[in-house]
């Protein structure tokens, strides 16, 4: 596998594995959320659970991309994650800026499911 061919792969999971590292240990700072966003972050963490499962299934899944391992388990375990990070920021952090990096994440997303598709195409074919 070629470097340009494996980079959406390994960026996506580093993504995902810095970010999911990052619900436990708090390293990169969090930015202030409009009132709807930290509404619904609160939610989350006053679950007690939530949060956490969120967190360690983007580890996992990174990790399953960043590794090669059974890319196209990653690519649809983050599949749901990825999409409520790009509607989050659409809807409750306006602004282009907040876009930027969950569209990336995206794209990149559709890449690698794009370069999984013949393991993926059966989920999506109906059984006669």
């Amino acid at each position: 596998m070629n470097i340009f061919k494996s980079a959406p792969r390994v960026f996506l999971g580093l993504i995902y594995v810095i970010f999911g590292i990052n619900g436990f240990l708090q390293f990169l700072p969090m930015p202030e959320l409009p009132e709807a966003a930290g509404s619904l972050m609160g939610a989350f963490m006053m679950t007690g659970y939530m949060l956490p499962f969120i967190k360690i299934t983007e580890i996992v899944g990174g990790l399953l991309l960043l590794t090669g391992f059974r890319r196209p388990l990653g690519a649809v375990v983050l599949a749901p994650i990825t999409l409520n990070i790009f509607f989050f920021h659409l809807f409750l952090t306006p602004g282009a800026s907040n876009l930027v990096l969950p569209l990336v994440m995206v794209l990149l997303h559709l890449e690698v499911t794009r370069q999984s598709w013949s393991t993926l195409k059966p989920m999506f074919c109906s059984r006669n």
